[in-house]
């Protein structure tokens, strides 16, 4: 029979409420119609159901939002209370206070050199009040009253699991008992969706925010000429550089595939692959659920930690998941500065000053006394002053004139509104409306699935209103070589005309409106893997869309090649598998295949380069390297980057290294007319190229690795003191199963930094429950002594999915059903 635990005890009344329509037969209860709770004063004194299934998987039903916010408040505390009370810590800018300067800062939220910086940057977020404002404004600005109850819900969950964590002779995380974890408020649950919102912009420029100082009177640095030809050539591609840096280029990001009626097999009408790639430590791990509000939700996948609501998933009609967008979510603006005064600038000829914010934080000194650290930070009429750009790429302040961030994000608390209004759209056309009417997503992609049997495409995000018109009219010098290559615009802030437009459809000023934003419905496929909308489906290439959106008629990743050739063949039925058209089952095969499209490319080019070394010996800086053991695996291997692959280790490796070669390591170029088959050709005569190849076998000999040692043997994570080996490859391999490891010099990879997280592939029949399979690859809690702390990462060693459990029949026939029942206060 299934463990049922009351937290407290409740009346049977209460219970046969919110059971009604369900009729218990041992293990295999039998549904009915749901019934929906009658309405009431919301959640005090009313049921929370959690029914966890294998894995630690949460179904959390409730009589409303805020019953529903305060089920999913509590379960995700009990498996994650250190990452949530991290993150909170942070956006209250005290993590200097109680853990000191000098630690690191939490990366999940942003980019910042130390915990002083990270304090100083969200204290001048919270002294501006830039998120009670936007709380305190109606949807859509503001958050939908669903959203506040949720978020109610949630922080009364969460704060009960706090406190009993605190009870004397409770069982807690590692975190328990520290000074920093203790309840939070709904101001720090807003605070933390929009630091995740403006991660992509003003989050990776903390330092730049933060160090940003007027040039002292007489300093060398204080008076600088205007830029040569040579060195804006240098800066621009340095920018450039530092822009996909920071953006995390082949890191953070993920592939999406949708396919329509005509594009699957079998029974199937339509079916979503979900596989986003983000980190495996901190606030940005997913966390798996089932929220249920009987008549208004029934949703079930993953979401960022601390956000209540289903951020990739489906419920019974639609499917949907996201991938990163190559849309620019923020620009620079360059502002010409008052002679002799560098805190004004000058717009239309007309001095504006400069707005000084003194910000305070307190900070833990090394005797554990308490001091404050001042510092003033500087605005302007277009957003925050900068000493670095994007990937700490310098931007100084001069006498001349000083570079200013602008954040499309910086308005937006809405994402949560959007997110909750994918869970209860029912079509991919509901998709679009609700999309089109938050505008909250902040820096993704959607693809999705429907009943109806069609995949969709959108783009519809935040993005800045920067046309190619008026990136014509206002990029400065510097802009003039850095919009082209990387979508970030660096204006003229000195015009008053090159400020950013508006769209009478966009949801605030500045943003580019949805009609302006790309899509596309096929009843094939539609694919998305982090490159731009050109090649969502080669058959109808996207290209009406402006620069900052993204690029057309460049070269694919790697990734994007194998994403889209994997949709291409399998619907003609040429990749090997049975038949033809996708379905759960073959969508699940092909991700778990771990074929490499830099394999399918350069493999036999690599086999002739390592056989071409004088002696077998290949040069590197360390001196000629011994690769002879190499070459037979590499002859021998299959191109895939399975546990059991031998030669895939060096190769990858070798691919990271080639990468890097000036003007790239193939033969023959990028053709726009023939995107998927090129570059191609490895240049096996380039001396970088064969260096490349001798330094990646030196770096595995160096780790004490066998050239042809099983990939398995050397990618793994330790979990409960125990190696879990780990199949999949990077980014810039063209795998699709990516796994991004920590490279120890001395033992090779033995952690995920990013990768493969949550997994998600639902088929809809044409009439029935949807069906699908998932996997959370870092498994559901962070907490060591957490009995699924690991336990999903030893399913994805193995290349096992999890049936999901949607319907009532599937969730209480799980032979590991356990129901916790609280009372909302």
């Amino acid at each position: 029979m299934p463990r049922v635990t009351r937290l407290p005890a409740l009346t049977r009344g209460a219970l046969a409420s919110l059971l009604a329509g369900i009729t218990l037969v041992g293990a295999t209860a039998a549904p009915a119609a749901p019934v929906p709770p009658p309405d009431g004063p919301a959640g005090h004194g009313r049921p929370v159901v959690i029914r966890y299934t294998e894995h630690g998987v949460p179904h959390i039903t409730a009589g409303d939002w805020r019953g529903l916010g305060y089920g999913y408040g509590y379960a995700s505390a009990t498996d994650n209370l250190c990452v949530l009370a991290d993150a909170y810590l942070t956006v209250r800018a005290e993590r200097s206070r109680h853990l000191g300067p000098d630690a690191p800062a939490d990366t999940g939220l942003g980019v910042a050199g130390d915990s002083l910086t990270s304090d100083l940057y969200f204290q001048r977020l919270k002294d501006s009040r830039t998120v009670e404002q936007l709380v305190a404004q109606p949807p859509p600005l503001g958050p939908e009253p669903e959203v506040r109850r949720l978020v109610d819900g949630y922080v009364r969950g969460y704060n009960r699991y706090v406190a009993e964590t605190g009870e004397p002779g409770a069982d807690g995380p590692a975190c328990r008992g520290k000074g920093w974890v203790r309840p939070i408020t709904s101001l720090d649950v807003y605070r933390h969706f929009h630091a995740v919102a403006t991660m992509s912009g003003a989050g990776t420029m903390m330092d730049g925010i933060t160090a940003a100082r007027p040039p002292e009177p007489g300093k060398p640095s204080a008076a600088t000429p205007g830029p040569s030809a040579a060195s804006l050539k240098t800066s621009a591609a340095g920018l450039s550089a530092a822009v996909r840096t920071a953006r995390g280029d082949g890191e953070l990001g993920s592939n999406a595939l949708a396919t329509g009626r005509r594009g699957t097999a079998g029974e199937a009408r339509s079916v979503l692959l979900a596989n986003p790639h983000f980190p495996w430590h901190g606030a940005r791990r997913f966390w798996q659920s089932h929220l249920t509000l009987p008549g208004r939700l029934d949703v079930s996948g993953a979401s960022l930690l601390g956000f209540p609501t289903v951020l990739i998933g489906h419920n019974r009609d639609l499917a949907w998941t996201h991938t990163v967008s190559t849309a620019a979510t923020y620009g620079l603006y360059e502002v010409p500065l008052v002679p002799g005064d560098p805190t004004r600038y000058l717009v239309d000829g007309v001095p504006e000053p400069m707005r000084p914010h003194r910000v305070t934080v307190r900070v833990r000194a090394a005797d554990g006394t308490e001091d404050t650290v001042e510092r003033t930070l500087w605005e302007t009429r277009y957003g925050p002053v900068i000493g670095t750009g994007p990937g700490g790429f310098p931007l100084p302040w001069t006498t001349r004139s000083a570079h200013v961030l602008r954040d499309a994000n910086a308005g937006n608390l809405r994402a949560v509104n959007s997110w909750l209004g994918l869970g209860r759209a029912r079509d991919t056309d509901d998709v679009r409306r609700v999309l089109a009417r938050t505008q909250g997503l902040p820096w993704v992609n959607t693809v999705a699935a429907d009943r109806r049997g069609r995949a969709l495409y959108t783009d519809l995000q935040v993005v800045p209103h920067v046309t190619d018109d008026l990136a014509e009219s206002c990029l400065t010098p510097l802009g003039r070589r850095v919009f082209p290559s990387s979508g970030v615009p660096v204006l003229d802030g000195g015009r008053g005309d090159c400020a950013w437009g508006s769209d009478p459809d966009a949801v605030e000023p500045g943003l580019l409106g949805p009609v302006r934003l790309p899509g596309l419905a096929r009843d094939d496929y539609v694919v998305n893997a982090n490159n731009s909308p050109w090649l969502t489906n080669p058959a109808a290439p996207l290209t009406d869309y402006p620069r900052v959106v993204g690029d057309k008629g460049t070269a694919r990743s790697l990734r994007t090649q194998e994403a889209v050739l994997t949709a291409e063949r399998r619907l003609a039925g040429t990749d090997g598998l049975p038949g033809r058209g996708l379905t759960r089952g073959s969508a699940q095969r092909l991700l778990f295949r771990d074929h490499s499209r830099a394999a399918e490319l350069a493999g036999a080019d690599t086999v002739r380069l390592c056989r071409s070394f004088p002696g077998g010996r290949a040069p590197s800086s360390q001196g000629p390297v011994d690769v002879s053991a190499a070459c037979s695996a590499l002859e021998a291997w299959d191109g895939t980057f399975r546990q059991d692959s031998r030669g895939a280790l060096l190769f990858s490796r070798f691919v990271l290294k080639a990468e890097t070669v000036p003007g790239g390591p193939w033969r023959t170029p990028f053709d726009p007319a023939d995107p998927l088959h090129t570059p191609r050709t490895l240049a096996v005569d380039d001396p970088q190229v064969q260096r490349a190849f001798g330094e990646a076998a030196a770096e595995l000999r160096a780790a004490g690795i066998a050239l042809d040692a099983p990939l398995g043997a050397h990618q793994y994570v330790v979990r409960d003191g125990r190696r879990i080996p780990l199949h999949g490859g990077p980014h810039q391999a063209g795998v699709l199963n990516v796994v991004t490891p920590r490279w120890d010099p001395a033992a090779g990879a033995t952690e995920v930094t990013t990768g493969t997280s949550f997994l998600q592939v639902t088929e809809f029949p044409e009439q029935g429950a949807p069906r699908a399979s998932t996997l959370l690859a870092y498994s559901q809690s962070a907490d060591p002594s957490s009995p699924h702390h690991a336990d999903q990462t030893r399913l994805y060693s193995r290349g096992t999915w999890v049936p999901e459990r949607f319907t009532p029949a599937e969730i209480l026939r799980s032979p590991h059903l356990r129901t916790v029942v609280l009372t909302a206060p």
